[in-house]
């Protein structure tokens, strides 16, 4: 919905009366993923799209109804049947769209306060019940310090805004199912839940075998992901396709120049001290929340001795997690990756790192 926010803008401020279409579910193949949304104004402006064309006059028709009942409406548009005159995908799959009016003055303001928060850069989801036992179309606009609104229920509340918030540090968008009352692993209230964040990045240096593993797996957990190495042959777009950008450049030279926020995690897969040394002198200049070193504890030992003589302190030694990875047994690329990528999670939320079933207490851990 990012895209349509200058449209809303014009439309909050001119008064224009209009309802909101988002896609809060995909099954299967689908054109656009969640988040997708279309607005249809009063005046019969139309800005967006939610399935390419397949479904948009369906939409339309239903936004356009919602504008004079005030009514917050779901539909489900499946494969298209081309002896019938309905609305479908011809992809095949299945998609259902959350149709909001915005009209009421509340509704209004609570959307500019939305409209608001992205336009100044700052982090901010908004959470909507979709179905089940709660008011469809109810509101929760969820920051880092507060949430604002409610979804009819205090429990509801507090489950949803526990988990805006991680899908908010992730950059990630998606449905939740909850009990009434906000109960975990129950399925009577759905909400989607959109966030207005950039991806957090995972920088990966030394277009290694390990390096592509890590790629897939940090693009799987959401980040944007960027592969460095100063080697033309190897920092290539074949060898990196999931990655979102392949960078042939010095490691130390490239970090210094891109920006690096406190969301960003860092993954030194070199282990050549050459690259090394500069990189992660270079990188513990930054505020990355985690910095990940590849290496046998020999190397490490070798690349602390050259850090110190390069002028890092121990209070910058301590930051660097190295060798990199939790002790899970790995051997291939594949599950480096992942025991890299569990070390990334721990660091991010807390955990300890040992099986579940050995601890008590609450399963999920607040931010740090």
């Amino acid at each position: 919905m990012r895209e349509l926010l200058p449209e809303l803008r014009d439309w909050l401020t001119a008064g224009t009366p209009f309802a909101l279409a988002t896609v809060v579910a995909v099954r299967g193949s689908a054109p656009r993923a969640p988040g997708a949304a279309m607005a249809v104004a009063s005046t019969g402006a139309v800005a967006g799209s939610v399935s390419g064309g397949c479904v948009e006059s369906d939409v339309y028709e239903v936004a356009t109804e919602t504008l004079t009942t005030g009514l917050t409406e779901l539909r489900t548009y499946g494969i298209s049947d081309d002896e019938a005159f309905g609305a479908g995908l011809t992809c095949g799959g299945t998609i259902d769209v959350l149709v909001r009016p915005y009209v009421a003055p509340t509704d209004r303001d609570a959307l500019r306060e939305l409209v608001d928060t992205v336009a100044a850069g700052e982090p901010v989801a908004l959470a909507t019940v979709v179905s089940g036992a709660a008011r469809r179309g109810a509101r929760l606009l969820v920051r880092n310090g507060r949430a604002d609104g409610s979804l009819g229920d205090e429990g509801l509340d507090a489950a949803v805004t526990d988990d805006a918030r991680g899908l908010l540090a992730q950059g990630a968008t998606g449905g939740i199912r909850y009990g009434a009352h906000g109960e975990r692993r129950m399925q009577d209230v759905t909400v989607f839940v959109q966030t207005y964040a950039p991806a957090p990045r995972m920088l990966v240096f030394g277009a290694i075998d390990h390096a592509a593993a890590t790629a897939r797996i940090g693009s799987f957990l959401g980040y944007r992901v960027t592969v460095c190495d100063a080697r033309p042959a190897f920092a290539t777009r074949e060898r990196f396709p999931t990655a979102d950008e392949v960078v042939c450049a010095w490691p130390h030279t490239y970090l210094e120049s891109t920006p690096v926020d406190a969301r960003t995690v860092v993954c030194v897969l070199t282990h050549d001290p050459k690259f090394d040394v500069p990189l992660l002198a270079a990188a513990l200049r930054t505020p990355a929340t985690y910095i990940g070193v590849m290496g046998s504890r020999r190397t490490h030992a070798d690349r602390l001795a050259r850090l110190r003589e390069a002028g890092v302190d121990e209070a910058g030694l301590a930051r660097l997690a190295s060798p990199v990875g939790l002790d899970l047994g790995a051997r291939t690329p594949e599950e480096t990756a992942v025991s890299i990528a569990a070390e990334i999670i721990q660091h991010r939320w807390g955990g300890t790192g040992r099986p579940l079933a050995e601890l008590s207490g609450a399963i999920h851990h607040a931010p740090l």
